[in-house]
């Protein structure tokens, strides 16, 4: 019986080793060919800010080049439903962000799960939002003066955003409950032509994620009133927390994170997750994370995954409260 017993053992254990050993050896060989990031909107949003940098420094990790393929639309849905859909062999990773936790609220029939369809890698970036504004259309010199301008004039500016169902859209509702004004919510396929229309003046204000605001605020086209964060940005001194302006309990940041399609092999996730980690902390990539307003995260894998579950329940109660819509 014993021996019976031990043979049985032993079988099993060459059974797991003969099913382990070539995804061990698919993790070794990967990767043999370009992969493809997919970032869910135009090119020059937040998003684009930070894929494009640490797709350069993979490419140099990794030997292979990562191309970018930018798939904008409808609030970033359009994108992750496409790389949800990729074949999961490691050559397709998808770039998501805060916005895609607040999907799941703002847009019910969407054919992906954010939580199921994907397998998360690891967060890659994490700015603040920060209120910007034109300073031609909006003549104030800080948020105090900017919120009794927009109380004396209830509905005559406006406001870009990313997309329905962004964090822009919902940093710019959340406002406006908060301080109980009125501003016309004007919904863009992305972070890159709203900051567009801003610069030209077509549009009066955005709540954007600091990342793809950075460049801007620091060559004058736009001017940051607070960040909504509980501190400073990197690289941002200057700029001041809505609460130190005044403005207590406006807290909205924003995320991107790398995520691979649902049944990509194991090895090759965490070894993703490893270079992932590795350019993430070179000198190259923490100086533009700080130009660009953001720490470097440390979230990778299943502790990411969580995150990711407990944003969707976080945004979900905001939208509610908030009343946000799709326009």
């Amino acid at each position: 019986m014993f021996k019976q017993l031990k043979l049985s053992t032993i079988i099993k254990k060459a059974a797991f080793l003969a099913c382990a050993m070539p995804l061990v050896a698919m993790a070794q060989e990967w990767p043999n060919k370009p992969i493809t990031f997919v970032v869910p909107f135009p090119a020059g949003g937040g998003t684009d800010a930070f894929a494009r940098p640490l797709a350069t420094q993979l490419t140099k990790q990794l030997g292979k080049q990562i191309v970018i393929d930018n798939r904008g639309g409808a609030g970033g849905t359009l994108g992750a439903s496409i790389a949800a859909k990729a074949a999961p062999d490691g050559y397709t990773f998808f770039v998501g962000a805060a916005h895609h936790a607040i999907a799941p609220s703002m847009y019910p029939n969407l054919d992906y799960d954010v939580e199921k369809s994907f397998v998360p890698v690891a967060m890659i970036a994490s700015p603040p939002q920060v209120i910007v504004v034109n300073p031609k259309n909006v003549q104030v010199k800080d948020l105090k003066e900017f919120i009794a301008l927009l109380k004396k004039n209830p509905g005559k500016f406006n406001y870009a955003s990313a997309g329905n169902g962004s964090t822009h859209h919902l940093a710019g509702e959340q406002f406006k409950m908060l301080t109980k004004t009125f501003i016309t919510h004007i919904p863009y396929r992305g972070a890159g032509p709203a900051m567009q229309d801003l610069i030209a003046g077509q549009v009066d204000i955005e709540f954007d994620g600091l990342g793809s605001s950075a460049a801007q605020i620091k060559n004058g086209s736009i001017v940051a009133l607070a960040v909504a964060s509980q501190k400073r940005a990197p690289g941002f001194p200057n700029v001041p927390t809505a609460a130190e302006a005044g403005l207590v309990g406006y807290e909205v940041s924003t995320w991107y994170g790398l995520f691979a399609p649902k049944g990509t092999p194991q090895p090759i996730v965490d070894k993703m997750i490893a270079e992932t980690q590795k350019a993430l902390n070179t000198p190259e990539i923490k100086t533009i994370w700080t130009n660009n307003g953001s720490e470097t995260p440390t979230l990778s894998g299943e502790a990411f995954g969580k995150f990711v579950s407990a944003d969707v329940k976080r945004w979900a109660a905001v939208a509610k409260a908030s009343g946000a819509k799709l326009d």
